[in-house]
C-alpha cells in the first residue's frame, strides 16, 4: 500500500522504520508536527519523526494544523492507500479522514477503550495497572473511539517508569501495526466496535500534574514520579527552590517522619509520607544535574527540620 505516515516524538519512530523497511508497503511521505524551538540557543529542531524520514529521503510535510487547505490538496495529491498514524500531536479533521481509501490508522498505547486520550502510558502507570498494551484502531473523528483491529499486551514491571514502559510498547506496536496494515490490504482483518465499558480518559499531564504531594501515601508518590519519567519530570520545593526527583524507593526499615520532613544519613535521604517514608534516588537541583539523593545532601547541608514542600 502507499502510506503516507503521521508521528511525531521518538515513540513513533519505531513504526515508521518499521514501515520503510516493510516489502509490503510504500512510505511516500511522513506528517509531523512543525519545526520546534529546542535547548539554550532555541534554535529549531525537526521533530524524531522527521529527522528518520529525512534520513529515509522521503518528503516531510509540517502543517501547523492539518486543516489548512494546502495541506489537505497535498495529501490528496500523494493518494495514499491509508494513513498510519502514531503519536501525532494533532486532532486530524474529516476533510483529512476521508483521504486514504482505507483511512488513518492509530497505534494508541494503552487497550481500548481504557486510557483513551494524550497521555495512556502514564495514566496506566499513576493508576497501578499491571496489564496495558497498544491497540490499533481506525481513526475518527471521536477521542479514539473507533473500531479496534488488533492488540498486543505488556505487563507493566514493579519499576517501570513511564519512559521504560512507552519504550517497550513503541517496539511492539511498531509489529502490531505493520502486521495491521498487512491484514488490512489482504482482505483478513476486520474492524471491531470498542465495547461501551471500560472507558477511561488519559489526558495530557502537565507541570503542575507532577509536583509531588507529600501528603499522599508513599505507594501514590511512587506511581506518580515513575508516571511522569521522565516527561514532564516530578519535582518538589527546598528552600523555596524546584527540585527534581526520579523515582523513588520504599525501605522497610525507615523510621517515623510527618510528611516532607527530610532525614539525611550517610548513603540516603529520606522523606516523610502519609505512611512509611520513601527514600530519595536522583535529584536535580536548578540549574545542575541530576544527582544521587547522598551527594545533594551533603552539599546542601540539610538542617535539623528542614522538609519538602
Amino acid at each position: 500500500m502507499r502510506l503516507v505516515f503521521a508521528g511525531t516524538p521518538d515513540a513513533a519512530v519505531p513504526s515508521l522504520r518499521a514501515l520503510l523497511d516493510s516489502p509490503r508497503h510504500e512510505v511516500v511521505a511522513a506528517v509531523t508536527r512543525p519545526d520546534a524551538p529546542a535547548g539554550r540557543g532555541r534554535k529549531l529542531v525537526r521533530s524524531p519523526v522527521g529527522r528518520l524520514a529525512d534520513e529515509a529521503g522521503v518528503p516531510v510535510l509540517t502543517p501547523a494544523r492539518p486543516s489548512e487547505p494546502e495541506f489537505l490538496a497535498r495529501l490528496a495529491e500523494l493518494a495514499p492507500d491509508s494513513c498510519p498514524v502514531v503519536a501525532y500531536g494533532a486532532l486530524v479533521p474529516r476533510k483529512a479522514l476521508d483521504v486514504p481509501r482505507y483511512g488513518w490508522v492509530n497505534l494508541h498505547f494503552s487497550l481500548l477503550p481504557a486510557w483513551r486520550g494524550a497521555a495512556p502510558v502514564q495514566a496506566a502507570l499513576r493508576h497501578g495497572d499491571e496489564i496495558t498494551g497498544a491497540t490499533t484502531f481506525r481513526l475518527e473523528e471521536g477521542l479514539d473511539t473507533g473500531p479496534v483491529f488488533g492488540v498486543v499486551t505488556e505487563e507493566v514491571r514493579p519499576a517501570d517508569t513511564a519512559g521504560d514502559l512507552l519504550g517497550r510498547l513503541a517496539t511492539s506496536g511498531a509489529s502490531l501495526l505493520a502486521a495491521t496494515l498487512d491484514g488490512i490490504e489482504d482482505g483478513t482483518l476486520e474492524a471491531r466496535p470498542q465495547p461501551a465499558e471500560g472507558v477511561s480518559l488519559a489526558p495530557k499531564v502537565t507541570t503542575a500534574d507532577a509536583h509531588v504531594d507529600w501528603t499522599a501515601p508513599p505507594v501514590a508518590i511512587d506511581r506518580l514520579i515513575r508516571s511522569v519519567t521522565p516527561d514532564p519530570g516530578a519535582w518538589t520545593t527546598f528552600r523555596e527552590e524546584r527540585l527534581g526527583l526520579g523515582p523513588v524507593t520504599r525501605p522497610d526499615d525507615a523510621p517515623e517522619l510527618a510528611p516532607g520532613d527530610l532525614r539525611a544519613e550517610k548513603r540516603r535521604v529520606l522523606v516523610g509520607t502519609a505512611g512509611a517514608p520513601v527514600q530519595l534516588g536522583e535529584v536535580r537541583p536548578v540549574g545542575k544535574r541530576a544527582m544521587p539523593a547522598a551527594d545533594w545532601a551533603r552539599g546542601v547541608r540539610i538542617a535539623a527540620g528542614e522538609r519538602l514542600a
